[in-house]
C-alpha cells in the first residue's frame, strides 16, 4: 500500500498529464487566430512538462 504522500504525488503526475493532453490535442489547436493565447498554452505546456518530470523523479526516489 502507498503512503499518502506517494499517492499524492501519483495524482498529481496524472492529473498534469490530462491537462498536457488537453493543451496538446484541443486549446492549441481552439485558440483560432489568437496569437497571443497560443503563446500563452505552448509556455503552459512547457511548465507542465517541466511538472511532469519533476513528479516523475519524486516518485521514483520514493520506490527505491
Amino acid at each position: 500500500m502507498l503512503d499518502n504522500n506517494t499517492y499524492n504525488l501519483m495524482m498529481q503526475l496524472v492529473e498534469e498529464s490530462k491537462s498536457v493532453w488537453r493543451i496538446k490535442t484541443d486549446y492549441e489547436q481552439q485558440s483560432g487566430d489568437c496569437d497571443e493565447c497560443l503563446t500563452f498554452w505552448k509556455q503552459l505546456l512547457v511548465q507542465k512538462e517541466h511538472n511532469i518530470d519533476e513528479l516523475e523523479k519524486l516518485i521514483r526516489k520514493h520506490f527505491q
